[in-house]
């Protein structure tokens, strides 16, 4: 798959281990590797696009081949722009999959020559997502084993803020 680019989607809001897993993991199998940051107009997310950008630019910034955009508009639109042939989808659980085939099935619909490659996190982190990690910051726990320190520190100043 060396030769392609692919482009891992999401809101990481914040970025978690989990997602850090599956970067290195789709890093390895494609030459380029673009997160892709959503501006999903029914989330209401505690990180701007701007701010999440950021933090993922910080955590990616010695891996080869990795970039980080961010874009508002269909996915299939921003793959072909950038000549992007493979989207990379996180699986932590069963239940992520029916919806994740859906993405999937309406993707291909709408642009067949573009495939999805479905990544499994290491077991540490399959239970992990952004929201708990959220809910855990909120309410001043302890979430260095969720997120790099960069994030830790961002997830810190948000919640201090009055």
């Amino acid at each position: 798959m060396k030769g392609r680019i692919a482009i891992y989607p999401g809101t990481f809001d914040p970025i978690t281990y989990g997602h850090i897993d599956v970067i290195e993991q789709a890093s390895k199998l494609f030459s380029k590797l673009i997160v892709l940051v959503a501006r999903n107009t029914t989330k209401t997310p505690l990180f701007s696009s701007e701010e999440r950008i950021a933090m993922i630019k910080e955590v990616v910034r010695t891996r080869n081949g990795v970039t980080v955009d961010g874009f508002n508009g269909l996915l299939v639109d921003y793959a072909k722009d950038h000549k992007a042939t493979v989207v990379i989808r996180g699986l932590r659980a069963v239940s992520d999959f029916e919806y994740e085939f859906q993405m999937a099935q309406t993707n291909r619909k709408l642009a067949k020559n573009i495939d999805v490659v479905f990544l499994v996190p290491h077991d540490q982190y399959t239970f992990l997502n952004s929201t708990i990690v959220r809910e855990v910051a909120r309410f001043g726990g302890d979430v260095s084993s969720f997120v790099p320190p960069v994030v830790r520190k961002r997830l810190s100043e948000k919640f201090l803020q009055p």
